[in-house]
């Protein structure tokens, strides 16, 4: 038996069998740099309440429909998922045993890290102080590399599947996903 195949981290945080230490590993990575960025983004909505600015209005209304937008992304997965991705009945969402790529999945393969950025953009345009843009892309910068976690996992729990599905839809790039998105409906 190989020592890479033994444990690894639930999203509950207790160990099970069957994944590989390197994914146990990368889920804690990804834990920790996930609360971070979260913890910047609770700043920055925190902060909207104590630092008075003068604003433009229209960018505000821009910050508005992204906070909106990434909230949207952020729960379609928890449902979308449920539905199509053969979870287990009682468990979470993210207990997949189908490789999805319908939907926001044939768009954004990590809807909810897009999400992040959306939610990080949309509060520094509605706060509009360098405060907000620096929590905004710290956060990002932090948050960011947890993609590249979930892909590798991904790439083992799916294979070759997941591989052809990576080369046709972009990690968090929703314009670029549409664009592909469009471009192969008019191949068809």
């Amino acid at each position: 038996m190989n020592c890479d195949y033994h444990v690894v981290m639930r999203n509950d945080g207790n160990e099970s069998e069957g994944q590989t230490v390197r994914q146990k590993i990368l889920h804690r990575r990804g834990m920790v740099l996930s609360a971070i960025g979260g913890a910047m983004l609770v700043a920055q909505f925190v902060l909207l309440f104590f630092i008075a600015r003068n604003c433009v209005l229209l960018l505000r209304y821009v910050g508005y429909a992204l906070w909106a937008g990434g909230c949207v992304l952020a729960w379609l997965p928890v449902f979308y998922l449920s539905r199509k991705a053969g979870v287990p009945k009682g468990k979470s969402y993210v207990h997949t045993t189908k490789l999805v790529t319908t939907g926001i999945y044939s768009i954004v393969r990590h809807p909810q890290y897009a999400s992040f950025f959306w939610l990080a953009f949309g509060l520094a345009l509605i706060g509009q102080h360098w405060v907000f843009f620096l929590l905004g892309v710290v956060g990002s910068a932090v948050y960011g590399p947890g993609l590249i976690g979930e892909d590798e996992a991904n790439i083992e729990k799916f294979g070759d599947d997941y591989r052809r599905y990576m080369e046709q839809v972009p990690g968090y790039n929703i314009l670029l996903g549409l664009i592909r998105r469009l471009s192969r409906g008019r191949g068809k």
